[in-house]
């Protein structure tokens, strides 16, 4: 009888097709070396399971697979595998075509600005005061056949830049990458951006690369489980059939092609999310039932840390895959390069998986069967086909071990497990810094319930560890650097985070968890709905809920009684300024009642403010005078991050300490 270990139970249906085969070469092999080898059941199955390991890593492998073939053209170049065909210029290394599941070609190439896939970036020279610069789909100059066998072809278009373009083109030497696998349902690319000492400074505002989709197939987008819908048509917003809200990307669909989208708002900003669950995003058509998925296997080449937010897939149709961006987080994270600076990172690989099935009527499995297939890309990170130097195998990366603990005498007198804490490491810096870190690399993960943690695959290199552990304000950093090297361990031992903490908490309003989702987020105006999340829990992604502040409160502030008050009913999740005419708002001042049963005069007392986004903002404090000026703290104006209007629940963490409230107390008690 043959028992199936453990990771059998988990593989995908066509691959237990192949069982018996493997399962009868192993039984060969033991047969034929019992005389020369004593091997254990035990042992045969630990053989059995690398070998199924390692098959699965070869990812979306096919039954029967033909080899890889290049058609190297004057204007473009052809790759293909059998079960797709990828066609891309020449040699500008834009894609032009992808064919596969009886549709002619997956890219839309009749828009009016942007066409096919493609890498760009938007950048800026030096002072420039804002986020937005100057567009460049980046093009290469030149081909190279970097590996051209029956199993993998992987292509070079690079782009390199001299001093007669400065100011015309973003100084990077830029080498995108193009691989296609034998038996692959799809293809990678990758990116190197290089900086050297010759080349002037500059900014990176954002990098990524884009798909535009073929408009008349692709009409379903999938995010998550439970943010996925038909989309409207992108004609839905020309001016004629829409209308612009607040911002350019926001429009209320007026007159739809599908009068089921008639008095929607349509905004891109509706599908973002945070990186940590950013793995697998695209779209399904369903005639014919296929899918295009873009899957991004690891997050270490992104930029801001678990928590940044970025954009998905959106209406055109469009998938990206965002390497830099300022959304969510401003200026902080822009990638700016001085003059000189010497400065090299690998954008990727990801993943743009391609699926079908024969039956329409089940198109919506595509989802599940991408979801399946991101979990094969992720376990089989990092790669071990890209041809690039720049990119470290596993046996050239290294791990990291250890326990996160939590001492906090005034919850408990003993050291307590960081229960599923994100723990990290990134670039050398302060307490905090990693959320504004973009030139690096960072590798994250999450401890159990006991506090363990382990950190695979990390690159060499300097690095400081960090963690963010939910339900403790502020952020922990180990303050010993780490030296990453090619396959070494370092165990940490048992690291103690210390929570900012000077006394017992007398009163606290909302959880320490970076975010407002636990706050009142009301409902919308019913003018400017998003069906997908009516009854949702992101309610927070509808569309003007700052308005709403206005609606509940048109004269008088929030007054919030500590004892009475309930903040998922009575804390409004922003405090945002008050409309009182148009495009005229006044700032608002909330107020917080608290009694103190005695006061301890040689006592200190201290406010600590923990904000999960700031947007041009000054925040004041003020205790029992509400004229006191100046006033008791001020946080001077903060923030760019424009989370509340990009219908973000965060943005960037800010904490704050507010000495001296005792003296307010005392003079007014």
């Amino acid at each position: 009888m043959v028992v199936f270990p453990p990771v059998l139970n988990h593989m995908p249906s066509r691959h237990k097709k192949q069982l018996p085969l493997f399962l009868h070469h192993f039984s060969i092999l033991k047969l034929q070396k019992r005389s020369m080898v004593k091997i254990s059941l035990n042992g045969f199955f630990k053989i059995l399971v690398v070998v199924i390991i390692a098959w699965l890593s070869n990812p979306a492998m096919s039954d029967t697979a033909v080899p890889v073939q290049l058609n190297v053209q004057d204007d473009q170049v052809v790759i293909d595998n059998g079960i797709f065909q990828l066609t891309l210029s020449n040699p500008g290394g834009i894609v032009i075509g992808i064919r596969y599941g009886g549709i002619d070609n997956l890219i839309e190439l009749n828009n009016k600005d942007l066409n096919g896939g493609f890498w760009d970036l938007n950048w800026s020279e030096p002072g420039n005061p804002g986020t937005r610069g100057k567009f460049d789909t980046i093009e290469g100059t030149s081909i190279r056949v970097v590996v051209e066998n029956e199993e993998q072809v992987e292509l070079s278009f690079t782009r390199i830049w001299n001093v007669s373009l400065q100011g015309k083109q973003a100084p990077l030497k830029i080498d995108k990458r193009f691989v296609v696998l034998r038996g692959c349902s799809g293809f990678y690319s990758y990116a190197i951006f290089e900086h050297s000492e010759d080349m002037p400074a500059f900014i990176i505002n954002t990098t990524r690369i884009a798909f535009m989709l073929n408009k008349d197939k692709f009409h379903y987008m999938a995010i998550a489980d439970n943010r996925q819908r038909f989309m409207p048509d992108p004609e839905d917003r020309l001016p004629n059939r829409s209308r612009v809200l607040d911002y350019k990307e926001a429009v209320l669909l007026v007159d739809p092609l599908e009068p089921e989208f008639q008095g929607e708002v349509d905004d891109k900003y509706q599908y973002s999310c945070e990186d940590k669950d950013n793995r697998v995003h695209g779209w399904i058509s369903f005639d014919p039932p296929v899918g295009f998925w873009q899957i991004t296997p690891s997050n270490e080449f992104r930029t801001g840390g678990p928590f940044k937010q970025d954009l998905t897939s959106h209406v055109n149709p469009t998938t990206l895959a965002i390497f830099v961006t300022s959304h969510y987080a401003g200026t902080d994270l822009l990638v700016k390069l001085e003059a000189g600076e010497i400065w090299k990172k690998v954008y990727g690989p990801v993943f743009i998986y391609l699926n079908s099935v024969p039956d329409k009527n089940n198109g919506l499995s595509l989802w599940g069967n991408a979801k399946e297939q991101m979990k094969i890309q992720v376990q089989s990170w990092p790669y071990s086909f890209p041809a690039s130097e720049d990119f470290p195998y596993r046996n050239e990366r290294g791990i990291v071990t250890g326990r996160l603990l939590v001492q906090d005498r005034y919850i408990s007198k003993q050291n307590m497990p960081a229960k599923v804490a994100h723990v990290g490491l990134a670039a050398l810096g302060e307490v905090g810094s990693w959320q504004r870190e973009c030139k690096g690399y960072q590798f994250w993960t999450r401890t159990d319930e006991a506090g363990y943690f382990t950190l695979k695959n990390i690159r060499a290199g300097d690095y400081n560890l960090y963690a963010s552990v939910p339900g403790f304000i502020g952020d922990y950093r180990y303050d010993t650097a780490i030296n990453i090297t090619a396959g070494g361990v370092i165990e940490t031992g048992d690291l103690v985070y210390e929570p900012p903490r000077d006394g017992p908490t007398l009163w606290e309003i909302g959880v320490p968890n970076r975010s407002a989702a636990e706050f009142y987020i009301p409902d919308p105006n019913p003018m400017y709905i998003n069906k997908l999340y009516v009854n949702h829990p992101d309610r927070f992604r509808q569309y003007g809920l700052w308005e709403r502040y206005t609606d509940l409160y048109p004269d008088e502030d929030l007054v919030y009684t500590v004892g009475v008050s309930d903040y998922e009913k009575d804390w409004f999740f922003a405090q945002v300024t008050r409309k009182i005419g148009e495009k005229t708002y006044n700032g608002t001042t909330w107020q917080i009642k608290f009694k103190l049963g005695m006061i301890d005069e040689n006592g200190s007392y201290k406010l600590r403010l923990a904000l999960a986004s700031a947007h041009n903002s000054e925040l004041q404090v003020r205790v029992n005078d509400a004229e006191a000026n100046p006033p008791l703290f001020s946080t001077g104006q903060i923030g760019r991050d424009n989370a509340i209007a990009r219908h973000g629940i965060h943005g960037l963490y800010w904490l704050f300490n507010v000495e001296g409230a005792q003296r307010s107390t005392n003079a007014r008690r």
